[in-house]
Parts: C-alpha cells; sequence; structure tokens
C-alpha cells in the first residue's frame, strides 16, 4: 500500500517515522513551504521536511493545496492512502483523492477538543485525562468517523510539553494500528456522537496567554501548565514581559490584593491569585534567557 504523510512539526515526525519503520512505502511528504526566521532570516525547513530529506523521501511544499500543479504532481503518486498529522486543513480535492481515503491522527478523544490546540486547552482545563484519535477527514473539521483511540492519564503537574511528548508516542503507535487495519481491511468506522456539551479547541492567540490573577488558584495554575513550553503564559513586571514556563501552587491565603507579589529578592517570587499564590519556578524575562527563579532574582532588582 502506497501511503502519502502530510504533516509539519515534530509531532509528526515521530509518526512519520513509526510508518517508515513498520515497512509501508512513503511515496511522497507533504509539508510546509520553508519560512524565514531569525535576524538573517535564513529560510526555515519543517522538522518533517528535515526528516524526509534525511529518509530520501519526495518532499512536496506547495504554497496552495488547490494549486492544479500540486494536484497533478499528487495524482502522479498514486497514492492508497493519505496520511495527516499536525497539517493544514485540506479542501476535498485532496483528501477524496486516493482509493482508501485520507485517515487523521488528532491529540484528543474525539469529538471532545476539535481543533488547532487540543493539547493546550485540554490541560487548561483541568481534566486528568486526553488521548489521540484516528478518524477519515471529511468536509467539517476534525468530524470524520472514527477508526481508532487511545486514552492517556494527564498528572496534577503536567504541562502542555510534557502531555505533547506522551502523545507523540502513543499516536505514532496508533496510526501504525490503524494503517495496518486499513490495509487488512479490518476496522469498524464509528460515527462521533452528537453531544451539547463539546468542548472546543481553537487556535491560541497572545491575549490569552496574558495571566488573569483575579481567577482561582487552580485556573491560574492550569492556564501556566497548558501554555507551557508555547507559545507562553505571561504576566508583566516594571512593565516588561515575564513568561512563566513552570509554577507552583501555594494553597494560603493571600491576605494582598491579586496580581501583587512577595519575593525575598533570592529564593522566591510569588504572585497573588483569588484565593492562594502562584509560586514561579521557571520563567524568562524580556530581553534575557529563560532561568530558573533563584537566578532570575539574582540578576533582578523588584
Amino acid at each position: 500500500m502506497k501511503i502519502v504523510f502530510m504533516g509539519t512539526p515534530d509531532f509528526a515526525v515521530a509518526s512519520l517515522s513509526a510508518l517508515q519503520h513498520a515497512g509501508f512505502t512513503i511515496v511522497g511528504v507533504v509539508t510546509a513551504a520553508d519560512k524565514p526566521a531569525g535576524r538573517g532570516q535564513k529560510l526555515n525547513e519543517s522538522a518533517v521536511k528535515k526528516y524526509a530529506v534525511e529518509n530520501n523521501l519526495k518532499v512536496l511544499q506547495p504554497l496552495k493545496l488547490k494549486d492544479p500543479l500540486f494536484i497533478e504532481e499528487l495524482k502522479t503518486l498514486q497514492a492508497d492512502l493519505f496520511v495527516v498529522v499536525a497539517f493544514r486543513m485540506l479542501p476535498e480535492i485532496v483528501w477524496n483523492m486516493p482509493s482508501k481515503g485520507t485517515i487523521n491522527l488528532h491529540g484528543s478523544l474525539l469529538p471532545q477538543y476539535r481543533g488547532a490546540a487540543p493539547i493546550n486547552h485540554v490541560i487548561i482545563n483541568g481534566e486528568k485525562e486526553s488521548g489521540v484519535t484516528t478518524f477519515f477527514l471529511k468536509q467539517e473539521i476534525d468530524t470524520g468517523d472514527i477508526i481508532f483511540s487511545d486514552a492517556v492519564e494527564i498528572t496534577d503537574d503536567e504541562t502542555a510539553g510534557d502531555l505533547h511528548d506522551k502523545l507523540m508516542v502513543v499516536g505514532a503507535n496508533l496510526l501504525v494500528k490503524t494503517v495496518k487495519a486499513i490495509e487488512a481491511d479490518d476496522y469498524n468506522e464509528v460515527p462521533q456522537p452528537q453531544s451539547d456539551e463539546l468542548k472546543s479547541a481553537p487556535k491560541i492567540f497572545k491575549d490569552f496567554c496574558k495571566v488573569d490573577w483575579h481567577q482561582a488558584n487552580q485556573t491560574v495554575y492550569n492556564h501556566i501548565r497548558g501554555l507551557s513550553p508555547y507559545p507562553t503564559a505571561f504576566t508583566t513586571l516594571n512593565d516588561k514581559t515575564l513568561k512563566i514556563f513552570k509554577a507552583e501552587l501555594e494553597d494560603k491565603e493571600p491576605g494582598i490584593s491579586t496580581g501583587a507579589f512577595l519575593t525575598d529578592g533570592k529564593t522566591y517570587l510569588k504572585f497573588a491569585t483569588k484565593d492562594g499564590f502562584i509560586n514561579l519556578t521557571d520563567v524568562q524575562y524580556e530581553g534575557k534567557k529563560r532561568m530558573l527563579i533563584d537566578e532570575f532574582l539574582r540578576g533582578m532588582r523588584l
């Protein structure tokens, strides 16, 4: 069975590698176009492209997925199945092309957390469980019939980065299981259950990342965990941005106004919330490198 793989970030690399090691034939890899980055505006290749080039896989990088030249090139690959992991929304002319359809690996237990940032939102909402789902693509995003899913536990101190790394491995294994089942024609498609209580996972913008210290302690803590290490929760300190990668809960009545902070100038910096303190442990001040709180405090006058 010939496969075209579509993906861009590190999360997708694990799946592409797993398919290759399982012995599947990857006839093409579709990924994002190279983008200029950094001060020198040097072209930056996606993680998937780097892997594909290292493994001598054919790479396609269309700017527009409806480009007639791209469509024709896809057709010439004569793939039986398209596999999508962390990529853009596909037009019907693409996902409807292969004879065995197009499948997607999604980083949540569908139908919950449809959207661009499921791993972030599941932590932000304080969930105790997440997982991965494979499903067939159709027109509406993340709504296709489910093939398989696999659940994982979320610990109380887990960050989005931790969950990302866990789901990356679990998802790669589930994807191999799914492709094997499709190849053997041994699977059942299950329509996604309908519910009025679905939680979404929309794309995250900068304004959303600013910490609201007026919220409850646990809510603020989950917000920080769910945005770490990227795109990162932040607050302002001395009129500059302070990114917060890690923090600890302190369930003690603050006794000071929300948003105010306490510090000994050496070992701790904690902000008052509605019902406690958030003790910062891993931060990055505007214009500085990321550092642990004691190192940060040694170079700061607050």
